[in-house]
């Protein structure tokens, strides 16, 4: 199979990506019991060469929940043939740690509503209130 392209300075080598290939659950009839079409692919983020140190610092932490020792795995199924399920993993895997290595977003500046904002929700709250009022039964008295 081709490279993994995460972004135009990042392509995963061939030679860094583990593909398992198994039986698949789902669509594809009784070709599901012969054909080996589930596709696993392994990616060490740990010990890969094309990553800098700075992008794989970001990657293990950030997706240090799907890591086992260091190891990315992304699991295709949906397709009824192995390539495409191959072709899915590779995505899949390219799209993961794309918005990984996305940095952060800037910090919230925090603010406060404004005046009249205040003055609106209080008129608001004032109305609901005066209609829930009315809604009342009169006391019997």
């Amino acid at each position: 199979m081709a490279p993994v392209r995460v972004r135009e300075t990042i392509v995963i080598p061939d030679d860094e990506l583990s593909w398992r290939f198994s039986r698949s659950s789902g669509p594809g009839g009784q070709g599901v019991n012969t054909t080996d079409s589930r596709v696993e692919l392994s990616f060490s983020v740990a010990d890969s060469r094309v990553l800098s140190a700075t992008a794989r610092a970001r990657l293990l932490e950030r997706l240090s929940h799907r890591l086992v020792d260091g190891v990315l795995t992304v699991v295709a199924s949906e397709h009824r043939s192995q390539l495409r399920n191959r072709e899915a993993a590779a995505d899949r895997l390219a799209a993961l740690l794309d918005d990984a290595l996305r940095p952060p977003p800037p910090p919230r500046r925090p603010t406060k509503p404004s005046r009249s904002a205040r003055a609106r929700r209080v008129e608001q709250k004032r109305r609901t209130g005066e209609t829930k009022r009315l809604r009342r039964r009169p006391d019997d008295g």
